[in-house]
């Protein structure tokens, strides 16, 4: 009798249990375009086939966008990644994605951040970062930064942009006479380390010096805690990667004894020499200023907005240079258009020196740039470091409308606006969604017909970046600067083809040079190229 009762309850939990997985895979989200889901592991082997159709070390990006492509590019696509990770709906529509970042009733600035992202970037950027913020505190937290980003005060640092953008220049040229082959990403990162030190502390990172033993600690423990986050495709749970979340904490103790020091040196300086607003030299600066007593509250909340300046400070702006600098070198006819654009600026003398002094003389010259503009953005629009992953809560009614204006409700579940989708979708780009083609982006009817939202390299909605006019800046002055007087070559990965006569092989279609091999994306932290941007230079 027992075991008959017992033999009965079995059966029952497993039909029980077998109903419930049936439900969860094949009946909870089948209102979502998706591609067939296995009953144990979701999309798991899915992800994995497509994702086997790139290098092992590419971003997981393009596996989706190719699994959209295969279901034609569906608005939303539905991604079961359980029981490793959470569901996910991956954004291909920028009325979408802006209706997820906007501000709302329920919102008002905007869906949270998933908390896999956040866990992920803990070290990088700390627990009370403007990033993971939201609601009232993340308001405080953009009201008291904003001044120190904004225009009119950005403007103020042309002079020391210039000065680190002159270092730059100099190790350009002691490689262009060496003819040794080098990492553009190490270089421009530590340029832009460089530079946000300046703009966010006022501070010399010694970033750029040729000498490593005499490079700042601060630069360097960065480096190594970005280091520690290399080989990760997906967002794992942290008991899959023990070792590695171990060091990242022992990385972020040391930079927050670091800032710590930082903010004590300027909270003083602030405070006892009365500094004005007027006379602040620095985001630091001005965030102290309403800070009388520097409470430990006070202390790791400025220390994590420190780190997480320092962090997308650098970050973008040296992705976003790496790849300029490689599709120019390749588009001839884009290459051409930008010393023309510069010499009608700055004239025939390339010298950095020249250049830096006409830039002093008349700082107005930086926002005359409109063909280097419409790089910039080309380029962050085919190479965006990142996109935004947010978690709608349960009960919150969330819903979107499709492109048919059906609603769709989004309750539970995570959104990742994937802007490798959103900035190639045909319906706004048409045929040329994937060739590099600045023009789409001067004043003509094919811009005016570029949605806003289409383009998110920095988001939008109150959440965008608070550092997008500095990145701007910096690029356009360093591509004056340095970009008439080098021929970069790129070395391995991504290098032009040559005919039988040595001369680069023009591709007609995409009016740039073919390559021997494509080269593509890695995800470490952000979106980066994965060999490190590998170049050497010549005199132009």
């Amino acid at each position: 009798m027992l075991i008959l009762v017992i033999s009965t309850f079995s059966v029952l939990v497993v039909s029980l249990l077998a109903r419930k997985l049936w439900y969860t895979r094949r009946q909870q989200y089948a209102h979502f375009a998706q591609h067939p889901s296995a009953l144990l592991l979701g999309h798991l082997k899915v992800v994995g086939q497509f994702a086997r159709l790139h290098k092992h070390d590419a971003h997981a990006d393009l596996a989706l966008v190719d699994m959209s492509k295969a279901l034609g590019r569906p608005p939303l696509m539905f991604v079961d990644l359980r029981p490793i990770s959470e569901p996910v709906v991956v954004v291909a529509d920028h009325e979408i994605a802006d209706a997820i970042t906007k501000a709302s009733k329920s919102f008002p600035t905007s869906p949270p951040k998933s908390d896999g992202s956040l866990q992920r970037l803990l070290y990088l950027m700390g627990p009370a970062s403007i990033f993971s913020q939201h609601g009232d505190q993340w308001k405080l937290l953009r009201k008291q930064f904003n001044p120190g980003f904004a225009p009119q005060y950005l403007n103020t640092f042309v002079p020391e942009i210039l000065d680190k953008g002159l270092i730059f220049a100099e190790r350009l040229d002691s490689l262009c006479k060496s003819g040794k082959v080098f990492s553009m990403m190490s270089l421009t990162v530590q340029l832009t380390f460089d530079i946000i030190g300046r703009v966010i502390m006022e501070t010399d990172l010694d970033a750029q010096d040729e000498d490593e033993t005499k490079r700042g600690e601060l630069v360097v423990l960065f480096e190594t805690l970005l280091k520690a986050y290399q080989g990760e495709r997906f967002n794992l749970p942290w008991w899959l990667t023990p070792g590695k979340v171990a060091r990242r904490s022992a990385l972020f103790n040391r930079i927050t004894g670091i800032l710590q020091e930082v903010v004590r040196r300027k909270h003083a300086e602030v405070h006892k020499t009365g500094v004005a607003a007027s006379e602040a030299r620095s985001v630091l600066s001005l965030a102290l200023l309403d800070t009388k007593q520097l409470t430990p509250d006070a202390m790791n909340t400025t220390c994590d907005q420190l780190r997480t300046f320092l962090f997308a400070g650098h970050d973008t702006t040296a992705i976003l240079l790496s790849w300029v600098f490689y599709e120019l070198s390749r588009t001839p006819h884009a290459s051409h258009a930008v010393q023309l654009e510069l010499n009608s600026l700055f004239g025939a003398d390339t010298k950095p020196d020249a250049v830096r002094a006409q830039m002093l003389e008349r700082s107005d010259r930086i926002q005359q740039m409109p063909y280097i503009s419409a790089v910039i953005k080309e380029a962050l629009r085919l190479h965006p470091p990142g996109g935004t992953a947010r978690a709608i809560p349960r009960g919150s009614g969330f819903t979107v409308r499709m492109p048919n204006s059906d609603p769709q409700c989004l309750d539970g579940l995570l959104v990742y606006n994937c802007q490798r989708l959103i900035h190639t979708d045909p319906k706004v780009f048409g045929d040329t969604a994937y060739k590099f083609m600045p023009e789409r982006w001067l004043t003509n009817k094919d811009s005016d017909n570029i949605a806003a939202g289409a383009w998110r390299p920095f988001e939008r909605g109150p959440r965008s970046c608070i550092g997008q006019e500095l990145a701007n800046i910096e690029a356009r002055i360093i591509i004056a600067l340095v970009f008439r007087r080098y021929k970069f070559n790129k070395v391995g990965l991504g290098k032009i083809s040559r005919d039988n006569h040595g001369q680069p092989v023009l591709n007609d279609q995409t009016s740039q040079y073919n390559v021997s091999e494509e080269l593509y994306p890695t995800r470490q932290v952000t979106s980066k190229p994965v060999d490190g941007m590998m170049m050497s230079i010549e005199s132009a």
